[in-house]
């Protein structure tokens, strides 16, 4: 089986690179630093990435044979947000960040994974919703070296909502402490 242990660094058009084959990905498996997929000719690779290690649409990885490999965020169905003005969408984004959501930013909209608590959620501020298929890029945080809480520090990952797997300590999901920013 195919191994891919390294993303290269660098812009995708930096260097003359032969891409020889395609990798296409969901947001929360380009998340995972390890994983079974398929590239786009079903030849089977194990990730086995460093921890931490997020992979975007146009990122390039380098497999065990010598091949570089393009990795495609793949269409997922996303809440695309839009609100009356600037101030209701950055509360939109407030109570979104406030429950770790993933959230991707554009001018004048967020878009995040459709899921029906948060819908009814912004439904409420006055958000205006509406479905579309479209690659999910959510923002990595201001922080790409990781950031910290108190003595726990964890890497520049992306919390989805509910996930909390023991990196560092909560006490709910819905908490307003400081993080020291």
């Amino acid at each position: 089986m195919l191994q891919i242990k390294a993303k290269l660094k660098g812009a995708k058009g930096a260097y003359r690179i032969e891409v020889r084959g395609r990798l296409k990905l969901p947001f929360e498996a380009r998340q995972k630093s390890r994983l079974h997929a398929r590239l786009e000719s079903g030849e089977e690779v194990a990730l086995m990435l460093p921890r931490g290690e997020v992979l975007r649409g146009g990122d390039l990885v380098a497999a065990s044979d010598g091949r570089v490999i393009e990795v495609v965020a793949e269409p997922e169905r996303l809440l695309h947000i839009e609100c009356s003005d600037a101030a209701a969408l950055a509360r939109a984004a407030y109570h979104l960040g406030n429950r770790h959501v993933a959230v991707q930013v554009g001018e004048g909209f967020l878009r995040i994974v459709e899921d029906h608590v948060l819908e009814e959620m912004l439904q409420g501020l006055g958000a205006r919703l509406r479905r579309v298929e479209s690659p999910f890029e959510p923002e990595a945080g201001a922080y790409g070296a990781g950031h910290s809480h108190g003595e726990h520090t964890h890497g520049a990952r992306i919390h989805e909502y509910g996930e909390h797997k023991g990196d560092h300590d909560h006490e709910d999901h819905h908490h307003d402490h400081k993080h020291g920013h």
